[in-house]
């Protein structure tokens, strides 16, 4: 039988981790939002490689799938919703790095899901660029979900080779 203890103790890291992530994101989705309210062009700040530009994305990770249909973008919500439950429910059956890989994606769908119920879109904001090529704009919880991505992908990589050897 597992020890109690143990559960309680990796359920109480857990839970922190997933509230750190999810502050970041608010906070720091919040303190843009702020700025935007009383400057009327969209960019707060802007650099050699990086701007700070409001966006509402309507759609999934980086724009895509972004629809005026408001059915769909209730469906995708509610996609959204289950899969994130789903990567909650396989951050418990997993350990070590894969573990919190997965808590840091459903931690950074969640800051995203938040601002789906409460906005109706996600405010993504942080633009990187060389010159004219901008990569897709992005928030601080899109970072964690890709974090966790990459990881869970290097584990997956490692944990391979170490079992054909």
């Amino acid at each position: 039988m597992p020890n109690l203890k143990f559960i309680k103790k990796n359920l109480f890291f857990n839970l922190i981790f997933v509230i750190i992530v999810f502050s970041l994101d608010r906070i720091s989705k919040i303190y843009v939002i702020e700025k935007f309210k009383n400057n009327f062009d969209n960019t707060l700040y802007e650099s050699k490689f990086l701007n700070i530009h409001l966006i509402w994305n309507e759609g999934i990770a980086f724009g895509l799938m972004s629809f005026d249909e408001k059915s769909f973008y209730n469906t995708l919500t509610i996609i959204i919703i289950l899969v994130s439950l789903l990567i909650l429910y396989l951050s418990y059956i997993n350990k070590g790095l894969q573990r919190y890989a997965l808590l840091s994606i459903f931690a950074g769908s969640l800051g995203n899901i938040y601002d789906r119920l409460f906005y109706n879109a996600v405010p993504d904001f942080i633009d990187f660029h060389v010159k004219d090529f901008h990569w897709f704009i992005f928030n601080i919880a899109d970072i964690f979900i890709t974090f966790g991505v990459i990881i869970m992908i290097m584990t997956e990589f490692l944990i391979n080779n170490e079992e054909k050897k």
